[in-house]
């Protein structure tokens, strides 16, 4: 499914859509490329105007099986759970100066399409605070980005990689452009 982004949005700030690539073994046992094209499931919300949820690739379990197809119309939540994991690429657009609008963004952000986060913004510095059961690797595709913490945030632009272990986290774009960051999200205890 391709992304449709507002004209608006994609002139202003020249927004690529994701384009994935995905291997295969014919009969003969030669490898291909299998497809080529958009993530079929890509997610957004009305209320956060600018952001994009790519779902790329889901794992249902370990060990992986190769011979798996797209599972990605299946992904429902944020956490890929059972063993598995999920490859996602996200879009995050500047946040509104308004903290009203932000926060009303975020309340719909969890509430369409995140809602086995554990969604904490009372008395937190930021209104996107949540944690998972997940090992996640955010690897900054494009743009930057303040990781919020409980405790600080850190700027982070293209190129870095945050390894997010389950902790109570946010992302905060201060920035006047949108930041792209690719997401292994891996099932996790504590």
């Amino acid at each position: 499914m391709p992304v449709i982004v507002p004209e608006s949005i994609a002139v202003a700030f020249e927004i690529k859509p994701v384009r994935r690539l995905v291997t295969g073994v014919d009969a003969s046992g030669k490898s291909f490329f299998a497809e080529d094209a958009a993530p079929r499931s890509v997610r957004s919300v009305p209320e956060r105007p600018g952001y994009y949820a790519h779902e790329v690739w889901i794992t249902p379990g370990a060990p992986i099986r190769l011979s798996d197809g797209d599972m990605t119309g299946q992904v429902k939540t944020v956490a890929p759970g059972n063993g598995g994991s999920i490859l996602r690429v996200i879009d995050f657009p500047p946040e509104p100066k308004d903290p009203a609008e932000c926060e009303r963004g975020m309340k719909a952000t969890f509430a369409k399409l995140y809602k086995d986060a554990d969604h904490k913004p009372e008395n937190s510095p930021h209104p996107g605070m949540h944690e998972t059961e997940t090992l996640d690797y955010a690897i900054i595709l494009s743009g930057e980005i303040v990781a919020v913490m409980d405790k600080e945030e850190k700027l982070m632009k293209t190129g870095d990689i945050l390894i997010q272990r389950g902790t109570n986290h946010a992302w905060a774009n201060r920035s006047d452009a949108p930041c792209r960051i690719a997401f292994v999200l891996m099932d996790a205890k504590r």
